[in-house]
């Protein structure tokens, strides 16, 4: 029986090439990297080390780019103290809530900028909230037609705006 690598890698399945273990904490690294730019309360839920918190807050405010890669790759060896598994998925799961949450808000001002344009827009809106005040919906609108057409600043499409917005939450 000879001992070369490739009867080491058949009966070892724990064992990872030069390469894989690269690409593993090159994985890490961006991880990592995706981690520097979140919000203090969203790391505060995750299972990170105090070490690591401390490697993420300092790399805020490290400008040179040598020195910010160097502290990835230090990054990425914290990295592997903790479950990326888990990390990887809270994070896939807030930027699916961040991409709803734009995607709903762009719906909201579909209507305003609707509304906006054209009067016959108000019976479908509201058929889709019943609750919208007709009277108090058709001031709005004036004023801000009226604002628009003065080239002044658009509050009253705001105003129009954040009605429309508190209709969608309270609805």
């Amino acid at each position: 029986m000879s001992n070369s690598f490739d009867d080491i890698e058949q009966f070892d399945d724990d064992y990872k090439s030069k390469t894989q273990l690269k690409r593993e904490m090159e994985a890490l690294q961006k991880l990592g990297a995706r981690l520097i730019d979140q919000k203090p309360d969203f790391l505060a839920k995750l299972p990170l080390s105090d070490k690591l918190l401390a490697a993420l807050e300092e790399s805020k405010r490290i400008k040179q780019r040598e020195a910010k890669r160097r502290h990835l790759q230090f990054i990425g060896k914290l990295m592997r103290d903790v479950d990326a598994e888990q990390i990887q998925q809270a994070l896939d799961r807030q930027e699916a809530g961040t991409q709803a949450y734009v995607q709903h808000f762009h719906k909201l001002e579909r209507w305003r900028d609707q509304l906006i344009d054209d009067d016959a827009q108000i019976t479908p809106f509201m058929a889709e909230y019943p609750d919208a005040d007709r009277q108090h919906l058709r001031q709005l609108l004036r004023n801000a037609r009226k604002e628009a057409a003065q080239n002044k600043p658009p509050a009253s499409s705001r105003k129009l705006f954040k009605y429309i917005r508190d209709l969608d939450e309270n609805g």
